[in-house]
């Protein structure tokens, strides 16, 4: 069954370029042209992917982000034409997954594009459990329950919480964090952890300034107990 994107950008020629490239990989491609667009798309479709930009007519990129968290774990990358950290952190602290920076090479976005998939594809095997107190991480169907309250994750959050959970009391920096989950070729920077571990904190802690799951140690980085 073929991967569906939603591609959503108000330039029409970039659409067309990355609809046509990701065709040729076999992909099925929606596209839409403002935020309200989208948004009325994703809630009546199912995607695999969207790819997102920031500045959109209507609704922004990050209001749009925002509406999607509110139902939808769907991977999102954010599309931004600012290279200023303050933008990229936004889109995350949305609930983006990921972000490119305009200009981009096509070969870097279906990079990207496919190394996600990869990670959040699902599988037609007995969903694994990995329990650890009263939180349950469901790693086939990327659910996570805190005391039987699930809990909505974004993917990078729920790849985040599942690598620190399957390395129990190891103590890992954000460079290594970046480089086991993001990959070796990721282009953002280390502080893209930081927000998502205060993200995942806001989420699965009850007090998270005196986190009872994910720790810092202060100086080195984070673990979980």
């Amino acid at each position: 069954m073929k991967e569906k994107i939603l591609v959503v950008d108000d330039e029409k020629i970039i659409v067309k370029g990355i609809k046509f490239s990701l065709e040729q990989d076999d992909i099925e491609v929606d596209t839409a042209y403002d935020g309200a667009e989208a948004l009325d798309k994703i809630r009546r479709n199912d995607y695999d992917m969207i790819l997102l930009d920031v500045m959109l007519p209507k609704m922004d990129g990050f209001e749009v982000c925002r509406s999607v968290r509110e139902f939808s774990k769907v991977p999102i990358i954010m599309l931004t034409a600012k290279s200023d950290d303050m933008d990229k952190i936004a889109g995350l602290e949305n609930g983006a997954d990921d972000y490119i920076v305009k200009p981009f090479n096509i070969m870097e976005v279906k990079a990207r594009i496919k190394a996600i998939l990869r990670r959040t594809g699902t599988k037609e095997t007995a969903d694994t459990v990995i329990e650890s107190g009263d939180l349950k991480l469901y790693t086939d169907s990327r659910r996570v329950f805190v005391e039987d309250r699930e809990i909505n994750l974004t993917a990078k959050e729920f790849e985040v919480l599942e690598f620190l959970v399957n390395n129990p009391n190891k103590v890992f920096g954000r460079e290594k964090l970046l480089e086991m989950i993001w990959g070796n070729d990721y282009p953002g920077d280390a502080r893209t952890v930081d927000v998502h571990i205060r993200r995942l904190r806001e989420k699965i802690e009850i007090t998270p300034s005196q986190p009872k799951y994910v720790h810092t140690k202060w100086g080195v980085g984070y673990y979980y107990a």
